[in-house]
């Protein structure tokens, strides 16, 4: 079986804006919506909560089952009770937060061995903000953009993803961008209410499209190019 769909999400998860991509990612899937919060989990309870309540809102809307698994450490993401109820989902899906913490709280888990088990076996997998950040090969640190930065999940290994891209640009000049390019991998802004989509394919090379009110961009050292049509990325769809 082919790997399931990706989406790489600028900002907007579980809101009505995102629904009609949402509803893409689980077109000929199980109705089943898996939810994981734990980007956000540093920020408290409430935080938590309140991403909950709008992954509910979403599902509902889509009509389908929400299962939220609600890992917040890494002693959660070890636990075989929620990697387990991953088992059978249409969609996962990780939310916004802290992307560094959320890429090493799941990195080598059981969960996030049960996620990409899932993926894998034709779940689609989705990131927004942070998700999208911590689905790359490497999470850089925008305080200390040269150093400081963590590995990624690495599904899509060999680039890097700026989320809120339309937001930031406006005054964020390229050349700030700089120290967060390197000539190994490609760096990709996302627009707000916009995703970078791939359907499965049959070599380790994919074509992403944006879609959504805004653009997608590459980012190279001194300059920003719109993504019109496909830009193909390497993701890492081995067992």
């Amino acid at each position: 079986m082919a790997a399931g769909r990706i989406a790489l999400v600028g900002s907007g998860e579980y809101l009505p804006v995102m629904h009609e991509i949402e509803a893409w990612l689980l077109a000929d899937r199980p109705s089943r919506y898996v939810q994981l919060a734990t980007a956000a989990a540093p920020e408290g309870q409430a935080s938590l909560q309140r991403w909950h309540d709008q992954g509910a809102q979403a599902a509902q809307r889509l009509g389908v089952e929400q299962v939220v698994i609600d890992v917040r450490t890494r002693q959660d993401a070890e636990l075989s009770s929620w990697a387990d109820a991953i088992a059978g989902a249409g969609l996962i899906y990780l939310s916004g937060g802290n992307p560094g913490f959320l890429a090493r709280t799941l990195h080598g888990t059981r969960v996030w061995q049960a996620i990409r088990q899932a993926w894998l076996d034709g779940a689609s997998l989705a990131g927004c903000s942070a998700g999208a950040m911590a689905l790359a090969g490497y999470v850089p640190d925008f305080r200390h953009p040269r150093s400081g930065g963590t590995d990624g999940l690495g599904v899509v290994p060999m680039a890097r993803f700026l989320p809120h891209f339309d937001r930031y640009a406006r005054w964020m000049p390229d050349l700030a961008l700089r120290p967060l390019v390197s000539a190994q991998t490609s760096v990709i802004g996302i627009d707000e209410d916009t995703a970078l989509v791939a359907e499965p394919s049959d070599g380790p090379t994919w074509e992403f499209r944006a879609r959504g009110r805004g653009s997608a961009w590459r980012i190279e050292a001194d300059r920003r190019h719109r993504i019109n049509g496909v830009i193909r990325l390497q993701v890492d769809c081995e067992p």
